[in-house]
Formats: structure tokens, sequence, C-alpha cells
């Protein structure tokens, strides 16, 4: 059974390839998207070579909707965006991947059915598609090369759901079995090196003493160190100490 996450169907139009169609279903679950709708698969529904492709992800294959048409592909839908390159003649908002997908989330949330249409590999959704959607995508690629792979703009299309929906971190340090070290491990490091550079003559001259202190401490404070950093620093500097003492 699909899952009960709201979300927008994929429906993919006259589908050429079953590799493709088992690609785009292992795409879509990548973002945990199961809504798959078939238009007349060229090759007939079901295929074997979409199973062999999908590599974890048959069964939204076993789930798929199958549909003669677009227009009952999308009959229950309140909103439909196309997926298209090209301009079509046709008169439409036309959203970026982000923009469209921030659009859907706010309407599935009010309670409302939303499909994306993706055409045939080769050429792309017919006119008579597209007059049925509401508002296109538009992804911006290369002009001189816009076909995109049907997995592909799955894909990104997912990818941009997922970023509307799920508690995305933008950034985050992965910590190597150790912690952020403290105020009071970072100023023991500054004093430890402030004492061995004051020792070896580099506060040079008196007028500069305080301000390159200063500075060394600023420097300390701005360096994001873990703790296994500062305790490889106190054996650097007492190794050098060491090695000095020893010539």
């Amino acid at each position: 059974m699909p899952t009960e996450q709201p979300q927008p169907s994929f429906v993919l139009v006259r589908p050429q390839m079953g590799e493709n169609i088992g690609a785009a279903s292992r795409a879509m679950w990548n973002f945990s998207l199961d809504r798959m709708r078939l238009v007349a698969p060229r090759d007939g529904w079901p295929n074997p070579k979409a199973v062999a492709m999908a590599s974890g992800a048959g069964r939204l294959l076993d789930e798929a909707q199958l549909f003669q048409t677009t227009a009952e592909a999308v009959e229950d839908c309140s909103y439909v965006f196309a997926t298209t390159a090209r301009q079509r003649g046709l008169t439409k908002p036309a959203f970026s991947p982000e923009g469209a997908m921030k659009l859907a989330a706010e309407k599935i949330a009010q309670g409302e059915k939303v499909a994306v249409l993706f055409g045939p590999e080769r050429a792309g959704m017919e006119n008579d598609d597209i007059a049925r959607a509401n508002a296109v995508i538009n992804v911006p690629v290369n002009s001189e090369f816009s076909s995109l792979n049907l997995a592909q703009c799955v894909l990104l299309i997912g990818y941009e759901w997922q970023r509307q929906v799920g508690n995305i971190t933008h950034e985050r340090t992965e910590m190597a079995k150790t912690v952020w070290a403290s105020q009071g491990e970072t100023e023991a490091l500054a004093k430890h090196y402030e004492d061995r550079l004051d020792d070896a003559g580099f506060f040079f001259p008196p007028e500069k003493v305080e301000s390159m202190q200063v500075n060394l401490r600023n420097m300390w404070s701005r360096m994001p160190l873990t703790r296994a950093d500062v305790q490889m620093l106190h054996g650097v500097l007492r190794q050098m100490v060491r090695w000095k003492d020893k010539g």
C-alpha cells in the first residue's frame, strides 16, 4: 500500500522504455514519493525491464496506476503541473522546480490533489497533454541541449519536493569521535602558545606585544577547534620545545 504521507502524484505520460520507468520509480522512492501513475506505456505493462531497473523500489511499480489517457490520469486532481523544457506556444504560468513544489506543498496541505506530468523520453509531451495542466515547470537547463532523461527529471522534481516538506539541514559537521573544544580548553591552548612564543622572543618589539597577543587570541577563538584538535596542537608545541631543547 502507498504511504499515508500527503504528496503529489507523478504521472509518466507514454513512457517509451521499461528501464526508464524503473529508474523513475527508484528516483521517486529516494524522496519518499510513491504515487506513480502511468499513461499508455509504449511497451505495455507490467514490464520486467522496469522491475530490473527499480532496484529496491519495485513496490512502486506493483502499485502504479495504469491509464489510457492523460485526461483519465489527472481526472481526480485539482492542480496539475507539466514538465517541459521548450516553449509550447501556450499561455500558462511557468514555475521553476522549486517554485512549483512550493506551490504543490501549499495546495496539498490544504487538502488538494496535485499531479506532475512527465513526458515521453524522445520528444516530451504533446500540446494536448500540456493543455490539460494548470501550469508548466521549466527546468533551467542548457538551451542548446535541453532534453533531460525521464528519471533525471523525476529525480529533480522529487528533490525539490523533499526540500519543501522535509526537515533539511543545509550544513552540518560530522564529528569524528570528538566534541567541540570548550572556551576553557581553547583558552588553555592560547596560553600555552603565548607562553612558549614569549620564551622564544616572538613578541617584539615591546610596543606591539599587546596587539600581537590580542591577534593571536582572536585567531584561536575564530578557529572551529575540536577537543582532538586542541590536544594535537598542545602535542605539536610540546614536541617542538623538546626538539629545541635537544639541540
